[in-house]
């Protein structure tokens, strides 16, 4: 069962979520809430909670402070941004703000229950335009001397999969390597990164310009 939070300050959409969660096998809602405020007061009493879909834009505290805040509190707890928007400095903020994906709000139901999974299994899931976005940023902040020889070409192919939110497997079979090749290469770049997660990863790799 995984249990997912949602904070979202839109009634309607709050509501349909949960409705998603509690009527989808293997998924639950563990509460609804309108505020990053109203979360964080709850925070301590909420049973163990496995993914927050938390919007951006909300009254009070936004989203990506509110993950600054939860991530202080619940390091482990994945977060899945669910927004309207698409600005590359809201997707980069979130991203260093601990959140572990990025999705859009039009994205399909079976798709949003599949990019939650994906994150409570370690993943770093995108809407496919956010991965699009991602790989722009890549290509169009080229690396300098330094920064090419910090990671083997090995890395850096792997630094692009992650970016698109692919699993360990699907990159494995992408680049004709087993899951257990890419595990040991991501298990560098953290190192490498100063980073512990794969949302860390991709954001200092956008902060560097790495690809």
């Amino acid at each position: 069962m995984i249990n997912v939070a949602i904070v979202e300050d839109n009634k309607i959409i709050n509501q349909t979520l949960e409705t998603l969660l509690n009527n989808s096998k293997g998924f639950k809602c563990a509460g609804g809430f309108f505020s990053c405020e109203s979360f964080l007061d709850k925070i301590q009493t909420l049973n163990s909670i496995d993914v927050i879909l938390m919007d951006i834009k909300l009254p009070g505290m936004n989203g990506i402070e509110g993950t600054k805040k939860i991530k202080q509190i619940l390091p482990d707890v994945n977060i899945l941004m669910l927004t309207i928007y698409e600005e590359n400095d809201l997707i980069f903020d979130a991203l260093c703000s601990g959140a572990c994906g990025y999705l859009v709000k039009k994205t399909r139901p079976d798709k949003l229950l599949e990019a939650i999974k994906e994150a409570k299994e370690g993943g770093a899931p995108m809407s496919s335009n956010i991965a699009r976005k991602v790989i722009g940023y890549f290509q169009s902040n080229k690396m300098n001397a330094s920064d090419a020889a910090f990671l083997t070409q090995r890395e850096q192919e792997i630094l692009k999969e992650l970016s698109t939110g692919n699993t360990y497997y699907a990159i494995a079979m992408n680049l004709s390597i087993t899951s257990d090749t890419v595990r040991f290469h991501i298990k560098n770049i953290y190192k490498k990164l100063h980073v512990h997660s794969q949302a860390e990863a991709i954001a200092e790799a956008m902060r560097k310009g790495l690809i």
